[in-house]
């Protein structure tokens, strides 16, 4: 009697053709090679014994914060901000070598802060560097999408983790189009810009205040939570989750004795602004994230974040050192006539998102995405099962209909990006390459493949250092 006889085929599927067409048992393994020099790295960071406890107390502490929103104030009194200070997203940049649409975008935070009259002034301001600086947003524990400005008059969310008392900060959405965080400055975006300022932060202050005071602060974990039963991404796609912060603070802001006009504005903006709770996700998101930072031996990643000229990682195991390569211009769908020459290169700390497992990583719970980013429902769905194999696990608490709620994967290990040559796949918006033009676009984009062995070769670094 002969033995049947089965083949496990790694790599090329043409060996596993041919078997299989012979009516032989295949079994087809999707081996990768590594990433091109990082073999060496891989294997002093695999033997570090230190690794797999570090990577389980990481995840463990990201998984286990809750975001709470306890407040809405001005970034001067938040985050210390004075007069001249601007935030911005992703790693360090200078004004030389800023954007278009981050230079876009701080021209009209000058103009909105009182710096200059007209924001073309700001150009002479800031190359002369005489009374400005910039700092990202990730340093002072705040995330900003696209440009991601902050001046001190600007408005943010606050959030909290009971458990720590921890806070993250991000500021208030504008909506989409022609709007600060996508470089725009014209006369209607300062204008929207002094009323978010002069009205509908104030009546969200006092809004947050009065459900925190009374019923409990808005669960934003939870209500993140229920939008990805609900067709939401929580990157892209929040209009599940605007509704749901609108039904929890809609009845306080109706009650809370300002204008009636300003209320109904108010209501209005919020309502019909389908990207509004963006704002909370990204700063739920990174405080989830920082509770993984300094864990010595780590390999998760606790950051993405661009700057329209630099794509930059940080990771758990390496402290606020960043790993850095060129922003990579998203390929997807664009608005009226623009194209591809018309985009800047990625921008923006919503990153963060798929950071934690959720946007581009949990496209398939909003197969809706695709008519917004390009590609197809079924790319949506392999997009997530992929992302399981570059993740340390799976977080229980966001979960995916369609697959079998599945946990969406959460926590990037730079060793099985380094060793699958998968890399992290995110959705996002495009700006315009010229300061001033807006959003002319959405797509899907990836981190530069070089910056993840950099921040590999430093962790191989450290664990050499400690062993020797």
């Amino acid at each position: 009697m002969t033995t049947p006889t089965h083949v496990v085929s790694a790599g090329a599927d043409l060996f596993a053709d041919a078997v299989a067409s012979q009516a032989v048992d295949v079994t087809r393994v999707d081996w990768r090679p590594p990433m091109p020099g990082a073999e060496s790295d891989l294997a002093t960071v695999a033997a570090d014994p230190r690794r797999r406890d570090a990577n389980e107390r990481a995840l463990a502490a990201m998984l286990g914060v809750t975001a709470r929103l306890v407040d809405v104030a001005p970034a001067s009194e938040v985050l210390g901000l004075e007069r001249g200070q601007f935030l911005h997203a992703g790693p360090p940049i200078a004004w030389e070598r800023a954007s278009g649409p981050l230079r876009g975008a701080l021209m009209g935070g000058a103009a909105l802060e009182g710096l200059v009259d007209d924001p073309e002034d700001a150009v002479a301001l800031f190359e002369a560097g005489t009374g400005v600086e910039l700092e990202p947003c990730h340093h002072r524990r705040t995330v900003g999408p696209m440009a991601g400005v902050v001046t001190p008059s600007m408005w943010m969310f606050v959030l909290e983790d009971p458990r720590t008392g921890a806070r993250t900060h991000c500021s208030l959405n504008e909506g989409l189009g022609k709007v600060l965080r996508y470089g725009a400055y014209s006369p209607e975006v300062l204008t929207r810009l002094a009323w978010m300022r002069d009205v509908l932060g104030p009546l969200l202050q006092t809004a947050v205040r009065t459900v925190r005071d009374g019923a409990g602060p808005v669960d934003v974990t939870g209500i993140l939570t229920q939008m990805l039963q609900m067709g939401d991404e929580a990157h892209n796609r929040n209009r599940a989750g605007t509704l749901m912060l609108l039904r929890d603070l809609s009845p306080a802001m109706v009650t809370s004795g300002a204008d009636p006009a300003d209320v109904a504005d108010s209501l209005r903006f919020v309502g019909g602004n389908d990207h509004f709770f963006l704002n909370l996700a990204m700063p739920a998101c990174k405080l989830a994230l920082d509770a993984a930072r300094g864990v010595d031996g780590s390999t998760m990643v606790v950051a993405m974040a661009r700057n329209g000229t630099d794509f930059g990682i940080q990771v758990a195991g390496t402290g606020d050192e960043w790993f850095t390569g060129p922003a990579q211009v998203a390929e997807g769908l664009y608005l009226g006539d623009y194209g591809p020459d018309d985009a800047n290169p990625d921008i923006g700390d919503s990153a963060i998102t798929e950071t934690a497992g959720i946007g581009g990583f949990a496209m398939a719970t909003a197969p809706a995405i695709v008519r917004l980013v390009g590609g197809s429902v079924p790319d949506a769905l392999a997009t997530t099962r992929l992302m399981h194999e570059i993740t340390l696990g799976e977080n229980p608490r966001w979960t995916i209909p369609v697959l079998e709620f599945q946990g969406v994967p959460s926590g990037i290990d730079v060793t099985r990006v380094c060793r699958t040559g998968i890399l992290p796949q995110i959705n996002t918006g495009m700006a315009g390459r010229v300061a001033g033009v807006g959003q002319v676009g959405a797509g899907l984009v990836t981190p530069p493949a070089e910056i993840v062995p950099m921040a590999l070769a430093a962790l191989a670094e450290r664990t050499r250092r400690r062993v020797s």
